[in-house]
């Protein structure tokens, strides 16, 4: 599917596709929900989230953590993910969609009335899409200052990799991670949440991430922080390895 496939959804709030997800979280999502729930971003990652702030958390019996019976309580501030169901975003060099299976049970209704890029208008994903391509140029900068400190002619590359991997991955028991807790928790990477506009804040929380990659001295430790973001903006994991 693409833009201008004919493509419409309905949502009756029943609430079945907030169940047994898995749904990554990229900085702006945790901005977004923090924003909506009248958090700090720190405040939202330990109630939303799990995987240091990369993944909304859901419950034991299913159940996303925002759900009160069938109703979004973050539904203003709802996820990228959340916004494109029942679409799912393939990106590449030309951006593309797939249709997803509606959840068992589901009260949505699919037609054809509009496009792709009409219900994606209606779902106000642009401001996502744009701050996912900002903090993407975190990844290269990460990447080149990990070729700088990295020794691969003592270290083989291909197992330094799959161990920075591993460790981004875990969902408890890693290592401190500063680099990471700094890109997820915009508030307390640049001081009190009292940015009014979410451009200024991004500005701001990227300026403050650079900085600290271009000070931090150890690789595997930026090595896992590159994996991590990459995996929550929905980029390939194995392009932070290949530069």
């Amino acid at each position: 599917m693409e833009y201008q496939t004919a493509f419409s959804y309905k949502c009756n709030a029943c609430g079945r596709c907030c169940h047994n997800q898995v749904i990554t979280l990229s900085p702006y999502d945790v901005i977004r929900l923090a924003r909506t729930a009248n958090l700090s971003t720190g405040e939202a990652i330990t109630r939303f989230t799990l995987r240091r702030g990369s993944l909304l958390r859901f419950e034991e019996n299913g159940c996303c953590t925002a759900l009160e019976r069938a109703r979004c309580t973050l539904h203003r501030g709802r996820p990228l993910a959340c916004r494109f169901y029942p679409l799912g975003f393939e990106s590449g060099s030309r951006a593309s969609f797939v249709r997803l299976e509606p959840a068992i049970g589901s009260a949505g209704v699919y037609g054809t009335a509009g496009t792709v890029a009409d219900f994606l208008k209606s779902q106000e994903v642009a401001p996502y899409l744009e701050a996912v391509e900002r903090y993407r140029s975190l990844i290269p900068l990460m990447g080149a200052r990990v070729a700088i400190l990295a020794d691969f002619e003592r270290t083989e590359p291909r197992e330094f990799w799959r161990r920075a991997f591993h460790e981004a991955m875990r969902e408890a028991n890693y290592d401190p991670n500063p680099l990471i807790n700094a890109i997820f928790d915009a508030g307390a990477a640049v001081g009190p949440y009292h940015y009014d506009s979410d451009n200024d804040l991004i500005g701001a929380h990227l300026r403050e991430i650079e900085e600290l990659i271009r000070r931090a001295d150890d690789p595997a430790m930026i090595a896992a922080a590159a994996f991590l973001l990459a995996v929550s903006l929905g980029y390939e994991p194995a392009k932070v390895a290949a530069g």
